[in-house]
């Protein structure tokens, strides 16, 4: 039997589950396989895996150093761990203004 939480590119199985916890629209199956495609283009390109790779490794410094980072996310903006609500929302403005490549991942040594 398959793991039907894991994304498979040829069926797009969260989407037909009838009680998904990532079926938060209510969308027809092509709708639904077209989103499913065009999030994981977002989340495969190069400056979304940079941030990816970054946040990673900004949370395994902070355990290291002993900070208790639970319920935070690293945000690029501020370049520090913030709620991952504030970080969802943008601070109540939005995130049409963080769009696109306005927040650009600086690689660091070491």
């Amino acid at each position: 039997m398959r793991n039907h939480t894991r994304y498979d590119r040829n069926n797009v199985y969260m989407y037909k589950m009838r009680n998904s916890p990532l079926k938060k629209q209510k969308l027809s199956p092509e709708a639904a396989k077209a989103k499913a495609e065009r999030d994981l283009r977002y989340a495969k390109s190069p400056a979304r895996r940079a941030k990816k790779a970054d946040s990673q490794a900004q949370r395994r410094a902070a355990k290291k150093n002993g900070r208790s980072i639970e319920g935070m996310d690293f945000d690029h903006r501020t370049n520090r761990f913030v709620s991952v609500a504030t970080n969802r929302g943008n601070r109540g403005e939005g995130t049409k203004k963080e769009g696109n490549n306005n927040y650009k991942v600086t690689r660091r040594n070491g």
